[in-house]
């Protein structure tokens, strides 16, 4: 079970948004490139948001350039998940490879700051500021054992080679 806050974001967020090209310098210290996570897209995010809460979007989130650093730094923030109506394909494997959950659901009645709990077995999503829920379709069990390992490499780590059993 996630609880936390939403972060609403519109449709088309790319990966520039997530992850500055301006500051593709710093992508040797992601420490100091999370602080600017979703900087472009909502200058607050960074040194406002809480662990656990929500980034909340539209259609395509994560469009653009292949960079892995993307949903590396929404995981370092502390993001508990990112809950979309639709993702781009190299974002949301990037995602899943590193650790960090990824929903697609109807987004359109959350609002910026609404209080969510994310019951992952379920597939649920409660808002509870609306008192409303939301489904949303099951996670691959290959997936749920990447994320619960803490993505790609720590899985192979964990079991010494690509093995999902």
């Amino acid at each position: 079970m996630l609880k936390g806050k939403s972060w609403k974001f519109p449709d088309n967020i790319s990966t520039d948004h997530i992850a500055p090209g301006r500051l593709f310098h710093l992508r040797s210290n992601l420490e100091e490139f999370a602080k600017h996570t979703l900087e472009d897209a909502d200058p607050n995010f960074a040194s406002n948001m809480k662990k656990g809460d929500f980034v909340v979007a539209g259609n395509n989130f994560g469009l653009g350039s292949s960079r892995e650093h993307a949903p590396q730094i929404i995981k370092l923030c502390g993001v508990s998940a990112v809950l979309a109506k639709s993702f781009a394909r190299i974002f949301y494997r990037n995602a899943i490879n590193i650790g960090l959950l990824v929903l697609e659901c109807d987004t359109d009645k959350i609002n910026a700051g609404d209080e969510l709990e994310v019951d992952i077995q379920k597939g649920v999503v409660k808002n509870l500021t609306q008192n409303t829920e939301i489904t949303f379709a099951p996670i691959p069990e290959v997936m749920v054992k990447l994320l619960n390992d803490g993505g790609l490499i720590e899985h192979i780590k964990k079991n010494g080679d690509f093995k999902l059993v």
